[in-house]
């Protein structure tokens, strides 16, 4: 099984502070969910404990919406909360 980001994906990815290794890491250990038009959800906390924007949070939460194509994950969304 491997992860895929499309270019727009990557680059959400970075602009809203997460790692790719993060987001395979909440892929292949992270909570599923059903999403809408039969993708899956995946959802996982890390400890963060730095600043992002100026202000400094103990955890980071990273969502990924991903549909199965084949054997691997394709995201079509990644979404980041810091708390």
């Amino acid at each position: 099984m491997s992860v895929r980001l499309p270019p727009h994906a990557q680059a959400r990815l970075i602009e809203r502070g997460a790692t790719e290794a993060e987001l395979i890491a909440t892929v292949e250990s992270g909570t599923t969910f059903p999403a809408q038009l039969s993708r899956t959800r995946f959802r996982r906390n890390f400890s963060f404990n730095a600043e992002w924007q100026r202000k400094v949070y103990a955890m980071k939460k990273v969502e990924a919406i991903a549909a199965k194509e084949d054997e691997d994950w394709m995201m079509s969304a990644v979404i980041v909360n810091f708390f």
